[in-house]
């Protein structure tokens, strides 16, 4: 695999930086590539080593952003064959990043851009919770994945039936208990076997997004719950209807 020809500096420019601040980053939860991960002081190396690896190497560049398990961060150096990317203490704390030992696999995906696919849903990188894998059931067609998720984190965005990012992966939400105490996911053979799914055991924990488009129907709901208190339309109303 051929280098990646980039530009020599620590990290992006001021210019990069403030253009990345004015872009929306977004992601589709369809996981391109696995990376071998290894935490160092401030930042984790990324070493590309299975799936579609040019669509992630091929155009790197510095301030480009990456989902690193559903967390999106932000390329300060190319390698030939991976990438080296900042990482604060507190991303550490509130992902499952600072629990890796050195060589763990992650799930990998560029960014969206402009006129791309969109074959998952939108995913922003940012992670609502840290949830733990309860079960993994083979069924004939499929997997099925149980996972438990902490309280007060989000609850209110899980929806039979809709989207939630695990690790980084878009997946559709089968079933879960009124509390969000606990969610199942149906995965089929595919994804289970080329992302980092398969890979997981009962109690490790994983990244948690919930979908972007319940966050902006809820904040949309409070602001018209201020203004127009006989408004009829409530979350239940919209999940009933099928727009959540």
């Amino acid at each position: 695999m051929g280098a990646i020809a980039c530009l020599k500096g620590s990290g992006p420019s001021e210019d990069q930086t403030q253009k990345r601040h004015a872009e929306i980053v977004m992601f589709t939860g369809l996981v391109q590539a696995l990376g071998e991960l290894t935490v160092l002081e401030g930042s984790v190396r990324i070493h590309c080593v299975a799936g579609d690896t040019q669509s992630i190497l091929q155009d790197l560049a510095i301030g480009d952003s990456i989902a690193v398990d559903g967390i999106c961060l932000t390329a300060t150096q190319c390698l030939g064959n991976g990438f080296l990317a900042d990482v604060s203490p507190e991303t550490l704390q509130r992902s499952t990043l600072g629990d890796l030992p050195p060589g763990s696999l992650v799930n990998l995906e560029s960014s969206l851009r402009a006129g791309g696919k969109v074959g998952g849903h939108f995913v922003t990188g940012h992670v609502d919770g840290v949830g733990w894998l309860i079960s993994a059931e083979a069924t004939e067609q499929s997997w099925l994945l149980k996972f438990g998720v902490p309280a007060g984190s989000l609850q209110r965005y899980l929806v039979e039936k809709g989207s939630i990012a695990v690790n980084g992966i878009s997946l559709t939400i089968a079933d879960c208990d009124r509390e969000g105490h606990w969610f199942t996911v149906a995965v089929i053979p595919h994804t289970y076997q080329e992302t980092t799914l398969r890979r997981l055991q009962a109690g490790v924990r994983v990244n948690l997004e919930g979908d972007i488009l319940g966050k902006y129907v809820e904040r949309l709901l409070r602001h018209s719950g201020h203004s127009t208190p006989q408004s009829d339309i409530s979350l239940e109303f919209l999940t009933e209807h099928g727009y959540v």
